[in-house]
């Protein structure tokens, strides 16, 4: 496959990209505001384990 034949099919991957390529319901501020909990509750998980300090 050639350099010019590879940019080519990359533009034309990212043209039907446009609309985002992200699901309708998925909403940025549940996904971080899960993730964060999900962090808290490991943090939470490994300061009960580590009881030796």
């Amino acid at each position: 496959m050639s350099l010019t034949g590879t940019a080519a099919n990359l533009v034309t991957l990212a043209e039907g990209a446009e609309h985002g390529g992200n699901h309708a319901s998925l909403s940025p501020y549940v996904t971080g505001i899960g993730a964060f909990a999900v962090l808290l509750l490991l943090l939470w998980i490994t300061t009960r384990f580590n009881r030796d300090r």
